[in-house]
């Protein structure tokens, strides 16, 4: 539609009007004015948003193209337009450094830092973190804010020892975020940096009401053999899961967040490259795209996988277009180990090999690739992880054809453990 001056002025209460050429851009109609908006999807979230840009007829037809091309070109490097906006008018309104509260300082901390820098779903548990703890402090004022406050603060929260750390450790990068940012006066101290330090340690985890310690799990070999041939009494999806943890030593986030564009056939076999995004060395400056040769079980999950997509995602969720929770797989996991209550009623085979997660497969992984010689470094590119130090900096071979040779190996060694273990005495 072209704008028409004479429409717009007729234009009902609740209607809107759209114009060719300018996506997005909508003249709105209330009961009281007719505002020019611009309606776009989130780079964030993907969801539908919209920003006011002025109002009718104060804002003329050509001023409200200038501001939608200018928020349109925001858009497309990646912004969060209503974000921006909020910070904006917060930052004209910021109270003085002494009238800042603890809730004001947060709040800039989870905009101008964590939804910056992290992943949206790590963003999203720091705001359920303030949102659901931080009300006994939230209006005071940040700058004099004192040691025993903080401490009892903390304190008040030590029977939840993870949480508490967790909530420690953001308020310390909060307040050190405000100093930076000048939103403090320069000699405010950091508290949660000193606090309880070191004595917020978790008890583990909690089964039949006795805790279990936080010890660091590595299945045997007759456990190994035991849960490979027990596999198919999972769903088939959470079994999927498994044999990549195992085949690949992947994280789990990295497994259910697989897309058939990141499979592709290669001269020497089938590989998975997982993007830097999606990987936890996204913020490192030396990490790179993640290299996974898709060997043995791994290969037929993957090829299998590919075929009966309906998305592009390979471990997709009940909502259309978007991957899997990784909280599946630990949750499928817990639900079949003897001591879960979970819907006691339900009659389900039980894991004959108990109190390990997930997460433990890929510590399996790594330790088995050490017993077969595999050198530190190819084991460590492997997992994915960067080399610290000089090393780190220097070595930048990419160890395709090491990766491949050793994780052919590690196929083979899994077969025989699943074919031969529980050793028979």
């Amino acid at each position: 539609m072209r704008f028409d001056a004479r429409v717009a002025a007729r234009l009902p209460s609740g209607e809107h009007m759209t114009f060719e050429g300018f996506p997005g851009l909508r003249l709105q109609a209330s009961t009281s004015r007719k505002s020019w908006t611009y309606r776009y999807k989130s780079p964030v979230d993907g969801r539908m948003r919209q920003v006011k840009l002025g109002e009718w007829p104060a804002m003329a037809f050509a001023a409200a193209i200038a501001a939608w091309e200018t928020n349109r070109v925001e858009r497309d490097t990646g912004a969060e337009l209503s974000a921006l906006r909020r910070k904006k008018e917060r930052a004209a309104a910021r109270p003085s450094p002494d009238d800042y509260t603890v809730r004001q300082l947060c709040r800039d901390y989870l905009e101008g830092y964590v939804e910056v820098n992290r992943k949206a779903k790590g963003a999203i548990e720091v705001a359920r973190i303030f949102k659901a703890m931080l009300d006994p402090i939230a209006d005071m004022r940040a700058a004099t804010l004192t040691r025993a406050q903080a401490f009892d603060f903390l304190e008040s929260y030590r029977a939840t020892p993870m949480l508490a750390s967790r909530l420690r450790m953001e308020l310390g990068c909060a307040w050190h975020y405000a100093l930076d940012a000048g939103r403090l006066p320069e000699d405010t101290a950091n508290w949660w940096r000193e606090v309880l330090r070191g004595r917020l340690k978790s008890k583990g985890r909690k089964v039949e009401g006795k805790y279990t310690g936080t010890q660091k799990r590595v299945l045997s070999v007759d456990e190994l053999g035991t849960l490979i041939r027990w596999l198919p009494n999972f769903s088939l999806t959470v079994a999927d899961a498994l044999t990549l943890y195992l085949w690949t030593g992947t994280r789990g986030g990295e497994i259910v967040a697989m897309e058939e564009t990141e499979i592709a056939e290669e001269a020497d076999g089938l590989w998975w490259t997982v993007p830097k995004h999606k990987t936890k060395g996204l913020h490192n400056e030396r990490a790179t795209d993640l290299r996974v040769p898709l060997i043995g079980r791994a290969e037929v999950v993957v090829r299998r996988r590919l075929d009966q997509a309906k998305g592009t995602f390979l471990f997709p969720s009940s909502s259309r277009g978007t991957a899997m929770n990784q909280t599946v797989i630990q949750h499928g996991v817990y639900y079949h180990q003897p001591y879960c209550k979970i819907a006691p009623k339900h009659d389900r085979p039980r894991l004959p090999v108990t109190h390990w997660s997930a997460h433990d497969l890929r510590r399996t992984t790594r330790t088995l690739l050490a017993t077969l010689g595999c050198p530190n470094e190819i084991g460590e590119a492997v997992l994915g992880h960067v080399q610290p130090g000089v090393v780190g900096i220097y070595n930048r071979h990419t160890y395709d054809r090491e990766r491949r040779d050793w994780l052919t190996r590690l196929s083979h060694r899994l077969e025989e453990i699943a074919a031969t273990y529980p050793s028979r005495k």
